[in-house]
């Protein structure tokens, strides 16, 4: 028997059943079949009462007899039904699928332990396809009894725990000939780790807690070790085969406008980023840097500042942002900024008008044109640089690999790389599916900015809410209304988003009230946007088109409908739409009267933290790291034991114990290191390439 031997060779299981675990579970080798971890352990010491029996128990063991058995017919099917007691209860024991053989076995009358999933039906407990074993041939084994993960397709067929415990029996014996170490024996005796043998043995069969603990423990480094490991070889490769352009001045472009032109103080935070990103573009190395920032912390001056320190150099910069929306609202604030200057600033988006196109153009490959904002629309094989030294990219998650490529190879040398985001990525995840990358935290807001006020009302305080907006509206201020556009339901959510307007309309009808969604042209969305930002709308009616990137210093209120229908991340971005003046700025969240568990988690969340990393924590443990890091990352995130948000310390130890292998060895030849080199070439070369941003 080999790890790769299918296990339609494992002696209890045969063809057809090797193609039913295949299809249920897929499982197709020995070693698929070792990696199957139990999802739990039952304490074999521990035996129920019926009387003590919860809705909420898995799987119990019990003790009693078996008093009656009786087959019962319902239409065409049949099932077996048995009566168990013990000296506190009755309970049900259910058969769908049997044998008469089985029916006949069925030990009446004798002491039994019974082993399986407790059902709970018009409050009367039950059981189905139990496991029996007769008192006196139970096994004297106090080890803990693992719970395999299962289904009813499978129990009907007669793979039960019993089956699954068998099998694992039966190919642990043979783990001697079958795993080999990964580890080196220093870092084994530096962790007390336990060989990877007897971690197999001790996950699957575990003596006790302990011994379960130490096995569960090594299995967690090595996944959490081996995956930081393929980050930080990415990492290594990059500084050493990726050239970049040195900008090693600070010229007139940057000192003028810092001195001259910054319309405030930079915090203590941008100072130190921007320091960072200087550091970084002084190499003959490509920088790649991401920069986390939460909304309004002021990552766009930075990303100005960088620009300019390109220019200095003599480079062009190009900044991309995901929709027509947010490259036109970094092009008006980097316009205004730049206004008193000399330096040229023009936007590309897909309705950039033809002759407006053909100039850009000409300037982009000329030189003249120093900055270029824009979305997609920058990615056309037509748009040619001089010489693009800086590409900044907000909101990465939204671009694809191959998208981004495009970018960089619009230069023979690449260009220095800035990722930015509002969306603050858990410090669990950024230390592992961002650690090929340098990271940046802009976690200081601007002086003079009070933090918003969010409550939860719900639709009883309407009229108390339509109050307030008026109260903020007569000092001036303006007010958002956002409705949920969620895909499965997108015609009724617009239903309720032109109904919500005309409510609105009505019950606003001393004011001017816009509208902006999705559905809209692009012409159509900025005669919306600047009706709303001029100031001459009091009111704007929205989807989430908004959740990214628009800026209205002015607006001071922002109230969420059905914000139970929002996630956390979507909550906090629209939340940051307001706060972005010097006035006090409020979120309502409307609600319905139910909620979910797991709704009113988030909607306290809410009321009780402004922090974008706090809010980002308990939404990963909401949705699971998957979720968060995008679609493009979700199928990877299949860890087996290790857990991104439980596991933080374990991921820590593993990021350092990494970061000093490569520092002494950055080729893994060293003798005692050829284990690991070994291990990562086979199981996980190539399986995180989905981080390079270059």
């Amino acid at each position: 028997m080999t790890l790769e031997t299918s296990i339609e060779y494992v002696k209890g299981i045969g063809p057809e059943r090797a193609k039913l675990i295949k299809n249920v579970l897929g499982i197709s080798t020995v070693e698929d079949f070792l990696n199957f971890f139990p999802i739990r352990y039952l304490d074999k010491n521990k035996v129920y009462k019926i009387s003590q029996l919860k809705e909420s128990n898995l799987d119990v063991q019990l003790k009693g007899k078996i008093t009656q058995v009786q087959e019962i017919q319902t239409g065409k099917t049949k099932r077996l039904s048995a009566k168990f007691n013990d000296d506190t209860g009755t309970m049900d024991l259910v058969w769908f699928q049997y044998s008469k053989w089985m029916k006949e076995q069925l030990p009446i009358n004798r002491e039994i332990y019974i082993f399986g999933k407790v059902n709970v039906f018009n409050n009367q407990f039950s059981m189905p396809h139990p496991e029996i074993e007769i008192e006196e041939k139970k096994e004297n084994d106090n080890r803990l009894k693992p719970i395999y993960p299962s289904s009813e397709k499978l129990t009907k067929r007669g793979l039960n725990q019993k089956f699954f415990q068998t099998i694992l029996r039966n190919i642990c014996k043979e783990i001697p000939n079958l795993i080999q170490e990964n580890l080196p024996d220093y870092m084994m005796k530096s962790f007390k780790f336990l060989s990877r043998q007897n971690t197999y043995l001790n996950i699957h069969f575990p003596k006790n807690i302990e011994s379960f603990e130490k096995a569960d423990y090594r299995l967690k480094f090595e996944e959490s070790f081996f995956f930081q490991l393929g980050y930080g070889l990415k990492k290594l490769h990059h500084k050493t085969q990726s050239f970049g352009n040195p900008f090693p001045i600070v010229g007139d472009y940057f000192t003028s406008f810092y001195e001259n032109h910054l319309p405030f103080e930079l915090t203590n935070a941008q100072k130190r980023v921007l320091k960072e990103i200087r550091q970084d573009m002084k190499k003959p190395i490509q920088m790649n840097r991401l920069l986390q920032g939460d909304v309004g912390s002021g990552k766009t001056m930075v990303a100005l500042l960088t620009m300019l320190i390109a220019l200095d150099n003599g480079f062009q910069s190009c900044m991309m942002a995901p929709t027509e929306i947010l490259a036109q609202q970094h092009y008006n604030g980097i316009k205004d900024l730049l206004k008193d200057t000399s330096v040229s600033v023009r936007l590309l988006t897909g309705s950039t008008k033809a002759s407006e196109r053909k100039i850009t153009h000409e300037e982009l490959e000329n030189g003249t044109l120093s900055i270029l904002v824009g979305t997609h629309a920058v990615l056309e094989d037509k748009v040619k640089f001089k010489n693009l030294g800086l590409a900044i990219i907000d909101e990465q998650h939204r671009f694809g690999v191959a998208q981004r490529a495009k970018l960089w190879a619009k230069n023979k040398i690449p260009p220095h790389i800035l990722v930015m985001t509002a969306t603050p990525i858990p410090r669990t995840l950024a230390m592992s599916f961002y650690s090929d990358l340098d990271v940046s935290v802009i976690d200081e807001m601007p002086v003079g900015r009070k933090p918003i006020i969010t409550a939860h009302r719900r639709e009883k305080d309407r009229v108390f809410v339509y109050n307030f907006c008026r109260d903020e509206i007569k000092k001036g201020r303006q007010v958002y209304f956002v409705y949920p556009l969620i895909e499965e339901s997108e015609t009724l959510d617009y239903k309720n988003l032109m109904e919500g307007f005309d409510h609105i309309l009505q019950s606003f009808s001393e004011y001017n009230v816009t509208m902006l969604h999705g559905r809209m042209k692009p012409d159509e969305k900025d005669a919306a946007m600047n009706y709303f930002a001029s100031g001459k709308a009091e009111i704007m009616v929205a989807t989430t088109v908004i959740e990214v990137g628009v800026n209205v210093p002015n607006a001071s209120v922002m109230v969420i409908e059905s914000a139970e229908r929002f996630g956390l991340s979507q909550l906090h971005q629209l939340r940051g739409r307001v706060g972005r003046g010097a006035e006090q700025s409020y979120c309502i969240l409307m609600t319905s009267d139910k909620l979910s568990t797991e709704s009113r988690t988030r909607i306290k969340t809410m009321t009780e933290t402004n922090d974008g990393f706090k809010i980002s924590e308990v939404d990963m443990q909401l949705r699971g790291p998957g979720d968060i890091l995008g679609t493009q990352q979700s199928g990877v995130v299949d860890f087996k034991r290790l857990d991104l948000v439980k596991d933080s310390t374990i991921i820590k130890v593993t990021k350092k114990s990494v970061e000093k292998i490569l520092e002494a060895d950055p080729l893994l030849t060293r003798p005692d290191h050829l284990v690991i080199k070994n291990f990562y070439l086979k199981y996980y070369k190539g399986k995180n390439k989905w981080s390079k941003i270059s």
